[in-house]
């Protein structure tokens, strides 16, 4: 087998990394490395990282052993094995100092943001709305869309997801927003009420739109090959496919990365990746939710300016491409949403979503008191 066969993403070889990286050195898998710090504005906090597998050694490993660091990723992305392991007390302190919560450091981020633009980029799933069992009930609290309607007065606000866009948008139901569904490769601007709407048709961006074939084909063979593991849902999220295993048993887990990996062999043009308790596939093209972010940004007429300021909230492994684009700008923060100590280049964190809507509830009253004091002058 080539390395076109399957390409395994650097989500996937970081999990390997880290699972050596406790056998050879015993230690927390939180322990940081020296490594040089990422371009950023000052006060930037990141744990580093060090690779122990080259990537482009892959060739070397063989199917089987292919397979299994597919199941030891996904073992390390669930949570219930995150939650079972024995994380010294001592580690969590050191995350949260690192990356405190963005609730008790809101005084500082508005003082960052003084004299800038925000612009709001949040995940949905794990952000807005709870993770559950069934991907197709993950509904958002009538509380959340209501402060996110009032967030979206008050600043261009998008969600970024990777799930397909019409599907996000019949979970949120608000047209003033922008929705970037299969990661960034399906965006589209408001329909409605947005002021900061940059056309009549607003945005729209498809990169990926030649893939919708082979990504159609897949999916058909997905759901064929899977459905003999209890469980499994393969979800077609149009420019892009996801396998959820949350709810397959986990001695399932080996026989399912089979099945996809006996699929995707013959599709050199897609990619896996993997998000929470989900095996992501997608097209090969250099497009995720960074360059989603950079983008829309671009749309909005932000893309040289230095007074802008975005704010990214999510929850996901795939949210860390938004991050880094973060840092490198040198603009703005990420906020990852997490119970538990994660490697991240995220500034800020938040454990839920109900801490996300008090967040953005308290940025919206934030923004009110400040028109009304403007208003008085």
């Amino acid at each position: 087998m080539t390395k076109q066969n399957v390409v395994v993403s650097d989500a996937e070889a970081e999990i390997m990394n880290m699972a050596i990286s406790v056998a050879v050195s015993n230690s927390s898998i939180f322990t940081a490395v020296a490594e040089k710090p990422p371009v950023g504005p000052p006060g930037y906090i990141s744990i580093s990282r060090k690779r122990f597998l080259n990537l482009k050694n892959l060739d070397s490993i063989n199917g089987a052993e292919r397979i299994n660091s597919w199941v030891d990723s996904m073992r390390a992305s669930s949570p219930t094995h995150l939650k079972s392991s024995s994380f010294l007390k001592e580690d969590q302190s050191s995350w949260i100092l690192q990356h405190p919560s963005a609730l008790d450091m809101f005084e500082q981020i508005i003082d960052a943001s003084k004299g800038k633009q925000i612009v709001m980029f949040m995940d949905y799933d794990g952000t807005l709305s709870p993770i559950v069992e069934d991907p197709d009930r993950a509904f958002m609290s009538d509380a959340m869309r209501k402060t996110v309607k009032k967030v979206a007065r008050c600043f261009p606000t998008a969600i970024v997801s990777g799930r397909c866009r019409d599907k996000v948008y019949k979970f949120v139901k608000l047209a003033e927003l922008y929705y970037a569904g299969s990661h960034g490769m399906d965006i589209k601007g408001p329909a409605k009420g947005s002021k900061y709407k940059t056309g009549s048709q607003g945005v729209l961006c498809q990169p990926a739109s030649e893939f919708l074939p082979m990504i159609d084909e897949v999916y058909k063979l997905l759901v064929e090959k899977t459905k003999s593991t209890p469980g499994a849902k393969v979800e077609n999220n149009k420019f892009c496919l996801s396998v959820h295993f949350r709810c397959v048993d986990e001695k399932k887990w080996t026989e399912l990365a089979l099945q996809v990996r006996s699929v995707l062999k013959d599709y050199p043009k897609l990619r896996l990746t993997q998000g929470r308790k989900v095996l992501e596939i997608r097209p090969t093209i250099k497009w995720d939710k960074g360059k989603a972010l950079e983008f829309l940004l671009e749309s909005l007429g932000y893309a040289n300016c230095t007074d802008v300021f975005p704010v990214y909230i999510g929850d996901d492994r795939t949210d860390e491409d938004a991050f880094k684009i973060l840092r490198e700008r040198g603009q703005g923060f990420g906020i990852l949403v997490s119970k538990t100590p994660k490697e991240t280049t995220a500034t800020y964190s938040l454990q839920e979503p109900a801490e996300v809507m008090d967040f953005l509830q308290r940025l919206v009253e934030w923004k009110r008191q400040s028109i009304r004091a403007h208003s008085m002058l």
